[in-house]
Formats: C-alpha cells, sequence, structure tokens
C-alpha cells in the first residue's frame, strides 16, 4: 500500500475536477460522482446511488453501472472505495463483502489512472467534522460547552466499525482502528450466561460478535436457548422489529442486551482515546431503533465506569445517519493524499 512523496503530489496534481468516491458495505455499495467545493475542503456531491450488493456479481459491476449512467462528458480516471477490511496485494479482504474485490480489475475495468482504498469507518469518521448538529440526534447531551479533542465515530452494521478523528492542521488526522475485534467483556450475570453460550461454538467471542447485525441474531438464539424457547427469527430485521412490537420476548431482550453492551463498549473507547470532542454513532441499525436506544440501558452502561464517569458526563453522543457520509470521507481522504494503488 506504501508509495513515495513524489508518487502521491503526481497523483494529487492530476485528479481532474470531478471523480469516483465509493462506500462499500456488506449490505449496500453507495456510490457518488464528487468534486472539491470552491474555496473550501468540504466536498460537493454531484451524483449519488445506492445499490444492493447482494443484487450485482462484483463491485466492478457496480462502479461500471454508475458510471454508464453518468453523463457522456464526463471523463472519470479517479476513485476513492471505502470498505471495511484491509488491503492485502491486489485484493480488499472482508469476510463481510457479497465477493471478493480486486483493485487491478476496477483499475482496469474503468480505465483509472487513480485509485485509493481507506477503511470505511475512516472515510465516515473523516466527514463528521462537516456535520451539523440538526443532522444527528443526541443519545447523550451535555451542558459542558465544546470541546477540540478527539472523536469516536463508531457502530454496528454488518460489521462493527471504529475510526477516531485527531484534530490538526492544515487539516485532521484519522485512526482506523479494529476495535469491534476487541473480546467481549461482560457487564452481568445475565450477560455472562449469554457470553457462555455465545462461545459454545467458536473459539473467540468478539464485540462484532454480538454489536452488529449477525450479532443482534446471534444474542437472539443465545437469549432464546437460555429461555429455553425456539428461535424462529434469522434476520437482524427480523430480531429488531419483533423486539419493536413486543411480539417475542427473546427479541426484546436481545435488542435490550445489545443497547447495554453498545454503551459499555461505547464508553470503554471513549476512554481508550480520551474522546473529549465527543462520540458519533452511525452504522446501519441505530437509526431504525433510535427511540429504543434512548430509553435502555445505553446511558447508564456509557456511565458506569468507576472514578471516570465524571470525564464521561463532559463527552457528548449523537447518533448520525450513514447516508452519504462514507463517500464524501473516502473523496476528502483521497484528496488529502490517502493510499494510491
Amino acid at each position: 500500500m506504501g508509495e513515495s512523496a513524489k508518487q502521491r503530489d503526481v497523483v494529487r496534481s492530476s485528479r481532474p475536477g470531478a471523480f469516483i468516491a465509493a462506500d462499500v458495505g456488506g449490505t449496500h455499495a453507495r456510490i457518488g460522482l464528487v468534486r472539491r467545493a470552491a474555496g473550501s475542503t468540504a466536498i460537493d456531491v454531484l451524483r449519488y446511488e445506492r445499490y444492493a450488493c447482494a443484487e450485482w456479481p462484483s463491485l466492478t459491476a457496480v462502479l461500471r453501472d454508475f458510471v454508464g449512467h453518468l453523463d457522456g462528458d464526463t471523463a472519470i480516471e479517479h476513485c476513492a472505495v471505502a470498505s471495511a477490511g484491509y488491503v492485502l496485494g491486489d485484493a480488499i479482504v472482508n469476510e463481510n463483502l457479497p465477493w471478493p474485490v480486486s483493485i487491478g480489475d476496477i483499475r482496469q475495468s474503468l480505465g483509472l489512472s487513480g485509485l485509493a482504498v481507506v477503511n470505511d469507518f475512516e472515510a465516515v469518521a473523516y466527514a463528521c467534522q462537516f456535520l451539523q448538529s440538526h443532522e444527528t440526534t443526541p443519545i447523550i447531551a451535555t451542558d459542558a460547552a465544546p470541546v477540540e479533542g478527539p472523536i469516536l465515530v463508531m457502530g454496528p452494521g454488518t460489521g462493527l466499525g471504529s475510526a477516531v478523528l485527531l484534530p490538526g492542521k492544515p487539516h485532521c488526522t484519522v485512526l482506523p482502528t479494529e476495535a469491534g475485534q476487541i473480546s467481549l467483556a461482560p457487564g452481568n450475570a445475565r450477560e455472562v450466561a449469554i457470553l457462555a453460550e455465545l462461545g459454545r461454538d467458536r473459539d473467540y467471542v468478539s464485540y462484532e460478535t454480538a454489536l452488529s447485525g449477525p450479532g443482534l441474531v446471534n444474542l437472539y438464539r443465545a437469549i432464546s436457548t437460555l429461555r429455553g424457547t425456539t428461535a424462529t427469527l434469522s434476520e437482524p430485521a427480523d430480531v429488531t422489529g419483533a423486539a419493536l412490537g413486543g411480539s417475542d420476548a427473546a427479541a426484546t431482550e436481545a435488542l435490550d442486551v445489545f443497547c447495554g453492551l453498545l454503551g459499555s463498549f461505547v464508553g470503554d473507547l471513549a476512554m481508550l482515546y480520551g474522546a473529549r470532542g465527543g462520540v458519533y454513532l452511525a452504522g446501519g441499525i441505530l437509526p431504525q431503533v433510535r427511540e429504543r436506544l434512548v430509553t435502555s440501558s445505553f446511558a447508564t452502561r456509557f456511565f458506569n465506569k468507576g472514578v471516570m464517569r465524571a470525564f464521561l458526563q463532559q463527552v457528548p453522543v449523537r447518533l448520525m445517519d450513514h447516508g452519504q457520509l462514507g463517500v464524501i470521507g473516502a473523496a476528502g481522504l483521497y484528496l488529502h493524499g490517502s493510499t494510491a494503488h
């Protein structure tokens, strides 16, 4: 993934006014035609489409379709891709994606002269600097004045992503993390029993095992077993729907446990990274359950950190819709010289 300073300068100097930026997850690929906003570090999204990954044979096919619907006079030579996982040789390695991704295939098929790959939550974290307060929902509000400092961005979707935005000049720096792979830490006797159940068929139980779409289903199945009932739901949306509708007691408990574990985990990460600038929650699940999240044990578990409670009481937590943020962040990181391939 490395490149020389001279190579980076060549890539940046040759970038056109408009290029493609993609935010690729396990469920959706969000593609945008973007350019730098005039006189600003912000990004203008000129065209935007969201694709269901399962309906397409490859990321290359998605990108080709998007480019095929652009104005014929729009020449695309550059592309920035934000994706979960990491780059190994020619491939993006991520078991949550529905298909393998070849960097060389994308470059050759689209005739690109510049292509960059960044972590998906790295891109979302970068983009959150452009958010306005009215575009987010407060989960934990504070009376403290806004403070410049590290901002934690994390959230459950197909996986569990996390990154940290570090303020700086001339522009911020983003620290990508794999915090979702930290060992799951139960906070009460019920969660100890759930952890034991989750560990019956796997050698290692990470937070992502519970705090993700598939993780919510894992919680539901484990709780059903502990309750002595049959697990009849197999999709995350079915579990959240049953929990919100009150039609399945195991689903209701699974969502409650999900919110509590999330609060505990977010509190841990806020302490770890010294997130004085606040926390933004993202991902595909939380916007669907925002009302339940607000009334759940999330805040109680977030603050339950002993002597660090006073620190956490100064850290605002807000929920944002993922939307175009990954596309905007991928584009911004590319313009500021992220790794090219």
